[in-house]
């Protein structure tokens, strides 16, 4: 098994998911925490017709689906707030647009079509030195912020109208949280795939949820919790010979039931 670790390839998975965990596990709790679930899906699809745009204009698909994720992300807000449109609406809008500009880009890319496999389900063989700093600088600026910014974004999360009356700005909090959340599905793509990253910001967070309810130590223990899924799955795909990103996401989900069963045999024999 060591042998494994002097791969080139392996070491970037390690690294690339490092940062991936580190901006799902921060990004992932104020999703859950303010019910962003179906927002970050609406971003996590519509960055699909970025990729596809990418393809067709011969750039790298993942800034122009980085493009597509911000300002789907924008777009919904705006909607939603702006233009008296169901936030629920606005979202199914951007989701359903951003599949459908992806598929036609794909469609009329000159030549063969992309392969995009690994975009839609994760592939550890694509992550590449550039995809490890990006991800890497984002989740050094992502902490930062939380810890210099961290009771603005409490509040916000938990209480906005607390956090109004208490002068915080909450418009340009939950601006830059949308932001983030944009930024941390493209770093995503690579590690775990479009169709299964919904699952890095909402499982871990939901596993954590059982052990404490302050934010900060959730993050924490999302990030924890990713990285053990992580890495457990990257190495059960090698030898496996599955596909990374879905192993990923089976053994993230298999902590939070056997942490689940184990806290409620718990809570049973207490009570008995």
């Amino acid at each position: 098994m060591m042998e494994l670790f002097q791969y080139t390839f392996f070491q970037n998975a390690l690294l690339g998911g490092l940062f991936v965990c580190i901006a799902c596990g921060i990004t992932g709790v104020y999703v859950v925490s303010r019910r962003l679930v179906f927002i970050s899906g609406g971003i996590t699809h519509a960055s699909f017709g970025g990729l596809g745009f990418g393809f067709f204009a011969g750039i790298n698909p993942l800034f122009s689906a980085l493009v597509f994720s911000v300002a789907s992300a924008f777009g919904v807000e705006w909607l939603s707030k702006r233009q008296d449109v169901r936030e629920d609406s606005a979202i199914a809008a951007f989701w359903a647009l951003g599949m459908a500009l992806g598929v036609i880009f794909l469609y009329l890319t000159p030549g063969f079509t992309p392969n995009i496999t690994a975009y839609l389900f994760g592939n550890i063989l694509t992550i590449t030195v550039l995809d490890i700093w990006f991800a890497g600088i984002f989740a050094l600026l992502l902490t930062v912020a939380v810890s210099l910014f961290y009771p603005q974004i409490l509040y916000t999360a938990f209480d906005r109208e607390y956090a109004l009356t208490h002068g915080i700005r909450v418009a340009l909090i939950e601006h830059l949280m949308m932001l983030a959340i944009a930024v941390t599905v493209v770093a995503s793509i690579r590690l775990v795939g479009i169709m299964l990253l919904m699952s890095m910001l909402t499982v871990p967070q939901m596993t954590s949820a059982l052990f404490t309810a302050r934010m900060n130590r959730m993050m924490i223990i999302s990030i924890l919790i990713s990285l053990t899924g992580c890495i457990t799955g990257l190495l059960l795909s090698y030898f496996l010979n599955i596909p990374s990103g879905a192993t990923i996401i089976f053994v993230q989900i298999i902590i939070f039931l056997v942490c689940k069963f184990i806290l409620t045999g718990i809570r049973f024999v207490s009570l008995h």
